[in-house]
């Protein structure tokens, strides 16, 4: 009875030693996950209030100041985190960027949380971790704000959770999925294409089972309870999403062939495109993942639909943290033996070169040594000159995405010059126009600092709250064709002349023009108003 008894005893002290180490264990990947969270906070915040507002960022802070159900370029997520950001943080260059950073840091720390559900250790997390933070991709979108961050995050979420589900059978992680689904949808429509393939990739593979499940019925409920609202906005205002669309293929993604979308996923990543690659090979044909095998297969369909599609490369960025996760466990296994001088030569290995990329993609250093090291890799790294040729194919002093953060300050100034030019009287009969949203949402955050009227436009969700009329004496009309859009309007006007332009030689905007319109005659209105009609229906 005592051997019996002592052996009791023994298993005891053994399964509680085992659960601390385990417990230990955990709290250790929990410290270095959150280590790695914390270098992507600290790189964010050192690039955040750098070089300026990017275009659409002004946009999206000017949609949070006309709340809705809806806009016409995206659903209402963002328009909300621009409103509660100028309410809680202010409307600083920094203070727009702080929700961006929080959630870029989410999809590292997730990413770090579904390596150890695959069975990853500290090298596993490392190099997964290390991957979302230096990936060219993940950095230029990680700390603006804008869209593309905030819908990786959903997706990289919906995947913890289905992982999650596998690994424990706790139906609570399936309940979470439709609030995912829902909030998703209300940020970037895109997340259904994930969606549906997720279903394809779990349709032909043992996990099919999953899609029968009891909460499967509440997740399809609580998504479109979330997304019915927008819903409900997009039947109202004629389903803009399908002319937006419309518009993305003619005129954005016609360009973009099959081929392209091909070799841009190759580069975006840089060099962790080995790490995405190994984890795809993992996930489809390893063993030990083999319950995580419909991820592989959600990988495939996801990027053979957005290829067929001409989508851009950023489209998909948010199936890649899936894949860095299960290449980092499957570098691990085959290293595990292995010295820890080899070990840490494969993270330096497959970060290094991403590193020193980093400040083409994201602004921590100072402006002029950012264009020095821009010129200084056209010379060395030909390969990487793409990153600053423009859409006029043209080579520039920085990238296109840098190209947008300059001149929108110095426009505003030279329109309240324009507008401080006129008398008291003539500037209650004055309005301002700005041709693309761009140039508006410029104005219309600039412009309070100047007190000039609200301005008027009639591209993108501008025309959701266009003046049905323009009746005015005066009207500054800033033109980004450098003349010819007024040009069309010469015959319904009295007269204009061009006051000033933008000079940055870094801007995007370099060259648009501030105009003064004097006496628009009545068919100038007619016009605006039949294409302000038009534009209700789109």
């Amino acid at each position: 009875m005592f051997k019996y008894f002592e052996g009791g005893i023994g298993k005891l002290l053994r399964y509680q030693q085992h659960t601390i180490e385990n417990n230990e264990d955990r709290q250790n990947y929990t410290s270095l996950i959150f280590l790695f969270v914390s270098v992507k906070i600290l790189l964010n915040i050192i690039a955040m209030g750098r070089f300026g507002f990017q275009r659409d960022e002004l946009l999206y802070i000017t949609l949070g100041d006309h709340l809705d159900w809806g806009f016409k370029e995206v659903p209402p997520f963002i328009a909300l985190l621009a409103k509660l950001s100028g309410v809680f943080f202010g409307k600083s260059l920094f203070s727009t960027r702080i929700f961006s950073t929080i959630f870029s840091a989410l999809i590292v720390w997730f990413t770090g949380k579904i390596v150890v559900e695959f069975g990853g250790k500290k090298l596993a997390i490392s190099l997964a971790c290390a991957a979302v933070i230096f990936s060219p991709a993940f950095a230029a979108s990680g700390y603006l704000f804008e869209p593309v961050v905030f819908d990786q995050l959903w997706w990289v979420l919906l995947v913890y959770l289905l992982i999650r589900f596998n690994n424990t059978s706790r139906y609570k992680y399936l309940y979470f999925i439709g609030p995912v689904i829902g909030l998703g949808l209300l940020t970037k429509f895109s997340i259904l294409f994930f969606v549906i393939t997720i279903i394809a990739g779990l349709l032909v593979t043992e996990k099919r089972k999953i899609l029968f499940q009891r909460p499967i019925l509440t997740i399809i409920l609580t998504a479109l309870a979330i997304f019915s609202p927008t819903m409900i906005w997009e039947f109202n205002h004629h389903l803009p999403v399908l002319t937006q669309m419309k518009e993305l293929r003619s005129e954005q993604l016609a360009d973009i062939t099959p081929w392209d979308f091909f070799i841009q996923q190759i580069i975006v990543n840089g060099i962790v495109l080995l790490l995405s690659l190994t984890g795809l090979g993992f996930l489809l044909l390893s063993p030990a993942l083999r319950k995580f095998q419909f991820l592989g297969f959600t990988y495939l369909f996801i990027f053979f639909i957005l290829m067929a599609l001409h989508g851009k490369n950023y489209y998909m960025l948010g199936a890649y943290p899936m894949l860095f996760a299960a290449g980092a466990y499957g570098i691990e296994t085959w290293l595990q033996k292995k010295s820890f001088a080899l070990q840490s030569g494969v993270i330096v290995f497959l970060t290094l070169p991403n590193l020193v990329l980093l400040p083409l993609f994201l602004p921590v250093f100072p402006l002029d040594q950012t264009i020095a090291i821009f010129n200084s890799a056209y010379k060395k790294l030909p390969l990487f000159s793409f990153e600053a040729k423009w859409d006029d194919k043209e080579l520039h002093p920085l990238s296109q995405n840098y190209g947008v953060m300059f001149g929108w300050d110095e426009m505003a100034e030279k329109v309240a010059t324009a507008y401080g030019s006129l008398s008291i009287e003539q500037q209650k009969h004055t309005l301002i126009y700005a041709f693309n949203y761009g140039e508006a949402s410029s104005l219309h955050f600039y412009g309070k600092r100047y007190h000039l009227p609200e301005v008027i436009s009639l591209n993108s969700s501008f025309s959701l709250w266009a003046p049905a009329n323009l009746n005015a004496e005066y009207i500054i009309f800033i033109d980004d064709k450098s003349g010819a859009n007024i040009r069309k309007l010469l015959p319904d006007i009295e007269s204009c002349r061009k006051l000033s332009e933008i000079e940055n030689p870094l801007a995007i905007e370099r060259g648009t023009s501030v105009f003064l319109i004097t006496h628009p005659k009545p068919a100038f209105n007619i016009s605006y108003q039949k294409e302000l009609a038009q534009t209700k229906l789109k």
